[in-house]
């Protein structure tokens, strides 16, 4: 995910970082590394009344499995105290690419024999 400015969160209301620690759970079935340090994630928002949008993509474009990603991602976020609805809009460009992935990410990745 890109650097970007985080704002505090509104009272009462998960911070950014928070939602994104939330997400860590939610994993490509396929794949043995969450979405956060795929680099699937690429903005996170929350409004004064407790509403998520997050925008994320896929590592291919007709995933198989992106209504179960959809899925895990909002029950995961509204377990948040204070999160009232959460939208998932997946996202096309910029395309995913092994280089978004965290350092933690790709290590994970190299310990289930992928070669990055």
């Amino acid at each position: 995910m890109k650097s970007e400015a985080v704002r505090a969160a509104p009272a009462g209301l998960p911070s950014q970082a928070q939602i994104l620690e939330s997400l860590k759970v939610v994993k490509d079935p396929e794949i043995p590394v969450n979405v956060v340090d795929l680099g699937l994630i690429y903005e996170v928002g929350i409004d004064d009344a407790g509403r998520v949008e997050i925008s994320m993509t896929l590592t291919s474009v007709g995933c198989p499995v992106q209504d179960l990603i959809r899925s895990d991602a909002e029950m995961a976020v509204m377990r948040l105290d204070g999160v009232n609805h959460v939208n998932v809009e997946f996202v096309w460009s910029p395309p995913w690419s092994p280089e978004k992935m965290s350092e933690d990410g790709k290590r994970q990745m190299r310990m289930f024999g992928f070669n990055l």
